[in-house]
């Protein structure tokens, strides 16, 4: 992919088909460091099925033969002198701590670095298409944090206006764009 924010959309959209109801997407960048976790309260997964995640002819989906998306991931992150890794308790294993946890950690020197590119879009789009669902959202720098929590969100406009409504869904995206610009 060519941004990072895709495979944080792709990742999380996955965390959805795995019903979570709580999905939680912290960006840091600390000197030459980009790093992102995704971790949700989903189904989770046995041990296998992580172990076969990397296999770019290993796919759930029933629309293709192929899951690219870790695969992928890797190898950017491996380009670049990082790493992936995932961990996951199915529900099976532990009804109470199930879920997964996805991280990726890149060197941004790297000729082979890819950019970030549009989170604020991929935020708005997964709170936008996933209604009920839950996300908390951080991106740290050494100049300060955005955070944005759809928990808060709720809280603050009640039950009565969706988050999916347009005038939610711009001030999310200003209020994102604008802590954005003061920390990167």
């Amino acid at each position: 992919m060519k941004e990072l924010s895709l495979n944080i959309l792709d990742i999380a959209q996955n965390s959805i088909k795995a019903k979570a109801s709580l999905i939680g997407i912290h960006i840091k960048e600390e000197g030459d460091i980009l790093s992102f976790e995704i971790v949700d309260d989903g189904c989770g997964m046995d041990q296998a099925t992580v172990e076969r995640l990397v296999d770019p002819f290993y796919t759930t989906r029933t629309t293709r033969k192929v899951g690219l998306g870790i695969p992928f991931l890797k190898m950017a992150a491996e380009q670049t002198g990082g790493y992936v890794s995932v961990e996951s308790v199915s529900e099976k294993a532990d009804p109470q701590n199930k879920g997964t946890r996805v991280y990726a950690e890149f060197h941004k020197s790297s000729i082979d670095f890819t950019p970030m590119g549009d989170i604020v879009s991929t935020m708005v789009s997964l709170i936008q298409g996933a209604e009920g669902m839950d996300f908390d959202f951080t991106y740290q720098t050494e100049r300060g944090e955005c955070a944005l929590s759809t928990m808060d969100m709720r809280e603050v406009l009640g039950e009565d206006i969706p988050l999916s409504s347009p005038e939610v869904l711009m001030w999310a995206r200003e209020t994102m764009e604008e802590s954005l610009s003061e920390i990167l």
